[in-house]
């Protein structure tokens, strides 16, 4: 029996609206974050993908999304960085309701889970990845990106591109013709290409050390996209994280049934309880800002006109750090203090104030 949905509906991050979908009851929060495209229109009843829904939403209340640029979410703009795609997760838990959550990656969701991980140890309960990497440009010899990256893009919408992503397609025409609406639906071809040109450069191995979730990395032995070595070094990246291999030749399957790490990531994620790490330590960037010659502008307007001006300075500076999703810590007299959760948003921010 299908797993309860939700309406689809849209959270906000930053700017742009993120589409999401709630699907199940059960009393796990979960997650999912998809590879590097999606349509939740089409998602969960496309093959390859709806057995690892269902499954997941069998014993939990489980959130997929479509992120920005592609799917139902905005798709407008740029594409943002790593630390800024990965806020979108924050922005559907938000959105949702949950205080934390089990994160579920796969493909290219995998960075992005683990930069959120790292970023909000308090709201992780459990992390668990598949066919992923930390940095992608190790992958360089295995193949031709460049010539991948070309070859997507000549393909898409006709429901032939997403072959080197999942094997064993069926030759039927009904198939095809499904595959390229999902493609369609799912991104533009220029915008395709500016993904996976994106994802050649994402890099995440300095926020490994961070994670402090329970966590696990699966990979199948023989991956023909992305080389089981990239997984390996994930796991040995994140402290105490498991690593799981199995034989296999695929980098997802077209019959999602054959997914063999789904029963192991249920088992996972159910054992025990999952209590939310407590922990001092966090990622962030800081932002410090000062007024320059204070001293003698204060001298140049008088206590009045400088007590006004300080006035709207700090006003203002409450302002422009909350909308870039900052934490004000203090003003300093001339200046202020302030907490964001990447360096891109603490750097729109101080050039916007």
């Amino acid at each position: 029996m299908p797993a309860e949905r939700s309406p689809i509906r849209y959270a906000r991050s930053g700017d742009l609206s993120i589409a999401y979908q709630v699907f199940g009851r059960g009393p796990l929060n979960i997650v999912i974050v998809p590879g590097f495209i999606s349509n939740l229109e089409m998602v969960a009843d496309t093959f390859p993908f709806g057995p690892l829904v269902e499954t997941l939403a069998s014993i939990g209340t489980c959130v997929l999304f479509d992120k920005r640029g592609t799917g139902l979410s905005d798709r407008d703009g740029s594409f943002g960085s790593i630390e800024e795609r990965s806020d979108d997760i924050r922005a559907v838990l938000d959105a949702v309701g949950f205080e934390h959550a089990s994160i579920v990656g796969y493909s290219e969701g995998g960075p992005l889970s683990v930069v959120f991980a790292a970023s909000h140890p308090e709201r992780v309960d459990a992390l668990a990845l598949y066919g992923t990497f930390t940095r992608l440009r190790l992958n360089n010899a295995h193949y031709d990106y460049d010539a991948l990256i070309s070859g997507v893009q000549e393909l898409w919408g006709t429901g032939r591109a997403l072959e080197p992503f999942i094997q064993g397609i069926p030759e039927n025409e009904q198939v095809i013709e499904g595959m390229a609406r999902y493609e369609r639906a799912s991104a533009s071809p220029g915008r395709v290409a500016d993904i996976l040109r994106g994802a050649r450069e994402i890099d995440v191995r300095t926020f490994l050390p961070a994670v402090k979730a329970r966590s696990v990395v699966f990979h199948s032995s023989r991956d023909p996209l992305v080389p089981v070595g990239l997984g390996r070094s994930m796991a040995e990246g994140i402290p105490e994280a498991r690593f799981v291999e199995q034989e296999a030749d695929y980098h997802f399957p077209w019959d999602g049934r054959r997914l063999w790490w789904m029963q192991q990531a249920v088992d996972f994620l159910t054992e025990g309880s999952s209590p939310v790490p407590v922990t001092d330590r966090f990622l962030s960037t800081v932002l410090f800002t000062d007024i320059v010659r204070s001293t003698e502008t204060a001298a140049d307007q008088g206590d009045q006109r400088w007590t006004e001006l300080l006035a709207r300075h700090d006003r203002l500076a409450a302002e422009t750090v909350d909308r870039f999703g900052g934490r004000l810590v203090k003003t300093t007299g001339d200046g202020l203090l302030a907490l964001f959760d990447s360096p891109s948003r603490a750097v729109a921010g101080a050039h916007a104030l």
